[in-house]
């Protein structure tokens, strides 16, 4: 990565969203959409930013994002929404870290390395963050699908992939609702942890709540199942509580029904601010006529991301799982 580059658009970036912010006195995420959205037009198209038109074309003409790669783009718009984040009070506004998201990319081109081609979606994309890195590590054609309910969100996830000169069809909805999606081959999803207010929706679910409010974490497990194909994999990011809440031996009885455990990866605390933080990487196989259990599933507490030869480490015994395991691709 050429940091440099990085921080030279990080900083027109950030200087032409607080522009913006203060002119119209609109949020700083709503505000980043607008920048993205000229620097991917190289024009305007906000009929309240009139009297800032001049200024902001003025600021076009000091860029050229030909003088920048696909990775710097991803970096500085990651950097970008993670200013935009920092002082939101909505829960829902996080982005999944970098290096867990580049790790995912990994795992599912191990996952998918015999498919053909890859439908791929992510029920809860936020700003597209995982889902693009794991789009950049499939090497072969990628049809991908995003849900997102969050509108500023959904501006910045669709602009961040055009400027990635990556393809994506999105649903701006409710995620547990139905979707006008054929099944895919690759469910990617940094799961929402909370409660499902929809309790009329819910009830649709196998996994809703006896009583009360259903998991939303829960549902989203049962929509991605849902909308994956028979033999079809899926990784998720999930509380390290998943499987101690209340509701967990409902939910431990659903995966044994539709699912086969694939792995299990502790991710490292010095990649949460906190211990009530912590998550790990939850991979999932669909049950099919063809597929079976997995006798050894893939189990793992992962060295923090910054001690390279730890890491080194673990992915050659991860390299030697994944060439030994009884996976039915």
């Amino acid at each position: 990565m050429n940091d440099s580059k990085v921080v030279e658009l990080y900083d027109w970036i950030e200087e032409t969203t607080l522009m913006i912010q203060n002119y119209a006195d609109e949020p700083f995420l709503d505000s980043l959409a607008i920048t993205m959205e000229a620097l991917f037009y190289g024009d305007v198209h906000e009929e309240n930013l009139e009297g800032l038109n001049e200024k902001i074309q003025e600021a076009l003409l000091r860029i050229n994002l030909t003088e920048y790669s696909i990775e710097n783009i991803r970096n500085a718009i990651q950097l970008a929404v993670l200013k935009g984040m920092k002082n939101t009070t909505q829960h829902y506004h996080t982005m999944t870290p970098e290096a867990i998201a580049l790790f995912i990319g990994y795992l599912s081109e191990k996952l998918t390395k015999n498919f053909s081609e890859v439908r791929l979606f992510d029920p809860a994309s936020g700003t597209a963050n995982l889902l693009l890195i794991v789009m950049s590590h499939l090497t072969q054609p990628v049809k991908a699908y995003a849900s997102e309910i969050d509108p500023t969100l959904l501006k910045i996830s669709l602009l961040n992939a055009n400027l990635q000169k990556k393809r994506v069809e999105y649903f701006h909805q409710d995620s547990l609702r139905p979707l006008l999606l054929d099944p895919v081959d690759l469910v990617v999803a940094d799961l929402p942890v909370g409660y499902y207010p929809d309790d009329l929706q819910a009830s649709n679910f196998e996994l809703k709540a006896e009583e009360g409010h259903s998991y939303s974490h829960h549902l989203f497990i049962e929509q991605s199942l849902t909308y994956t194909k028979e033999g079809g994999f899926l990784i998720f990011i999930i509380p390290e509580f998943l499987f101690e809440s209340d509701q967990a031996v409902q939910l431990h009885a659903y995966l044994q029904k539709h699912a086969h455990i694939v792995g299990l990866l502790s991710l490292p605390e010095t990649a949460f601010a906190s211990k009530e933080n912590k998550k790990s990487i939850f991979i999932l196989q669909k049950k099919g006529q063809s597929t079976k259990d997995i006798k050894q599933p893939l189990l793992a507490m992962l060295p923090s991301f910054k001690d390279t030869k730890a890491m080194e480490d673990m992915l050659v015994k991860i390299n030697s799982w994944f060439k030994n395991s009884e996976l039915n691709n």
